[in-house]
């Protein structure tokens, strides 16, 4: 069985995969190496990896590769089942990267725009080839509604709720409209835009509000809050495949 770290800027997602398919799931606002006791008294750990969009706690790292037989941190000497062409590998964030991987082993073969919807919101392009072109960086919804309060004098905390009006008629509901009907165009216009490259454009949507704005766009795309996750199970995969083939 692998065990697979997604650690990111508030939480942190811990996932159980066997056989390519997840059998159980964690996420975690604080995380310490005890949280993953349970897992491996649970389950026959053999091998895992570990992705951070932030510096990575050393006794974390410590801890997994004495656990197990076989472990990889996810840095920009791993290798890959693409090709790369972003010209500063070392500054990708590793979910932009492991959330392309998933996309092109779960649609190989095509054109997609990754759209990643968390802290920040990212755009990643893959070509049919599996070549990997790059991506945009954005604030993400909740990063706007801050940057209004924390840069203004007196505009409040909002946060999202169900129903945004088109034109706010209130400051709260103005700053829940521009904020995010201001996505949702970006998001719109970015897909518009590449599918006049690439006709056949397929769009995961991934990250915290996937879902919110998956029924908010007007394009139709595949949301798939597991996407970084299954990249990252790939991206493991892929190396004990390499590992044994040089080694028969």
């Amino acid at each position: 069985m692998n065990l697979i770290v997604e650690q990111g800027n508030t939480i942190t997602k811990v996932a159980i995969y066997n056989k390519g398919c997840i059998e159980a799931s964690f996420v975690y606002k604080e995380f310490k190496p005890s949280a993953l006791s349970s897992s491996f008294e649970n389950y026959d750990l053999q091998r895992g990896i570990m992705s951070s969009v932030i510096e990575p706690d050393p006794e974390l790292l410590s801890f997994l590769k004495s656990h197990l037989p076989y472990f990889i941190f996810l840095d920009e000497n791993v290798p890959l089942p693409l090709t790369v062409e972003y010209q500063t590998p070392q500054s990708l964030g590793k979910d932009r990267l492991a959330a392309v991987v998933g996309a092109s082993y779960l649609q190989p073969g095509k054109d997609i725009l990754v759209i990643d919807a968390g802290t920040a919101i990212t755009y990643e392009l893959i070509e049919a080839s599996g070549t990997y072109l790059g991506g945009n960086i954005s604030p993400g919804m909740n990063t706007r509604f801050k940057a209004l309060n924390h840069f203004t004098g007196k505009l409040p905390l909002v946060q999202e709720e169900e129903e945004i009006p088109t034109i706010g008629y209130s400051t709260k509901t103005a700053i829940q409209a521009g904020v995010v009907k201001g996505i949702i165009y970006e998001m719109d216009g970015y897909i518009n835009e590449l599918r006049l490259k690439y006709p056949e454009l397929l769009v995961f949507l991934t990250g915290g509000h996937s879902f919110y704005f998956e029924r908010r766009l007007k394009n139709t795309i595949f949301a798939d809050i597991n996407l970084v996750l299954t990249g990252l199970n790939r991206i493991l995969e892929y190396n004990v495949e390499n590992k044994e083939s040089s080694s028969s």
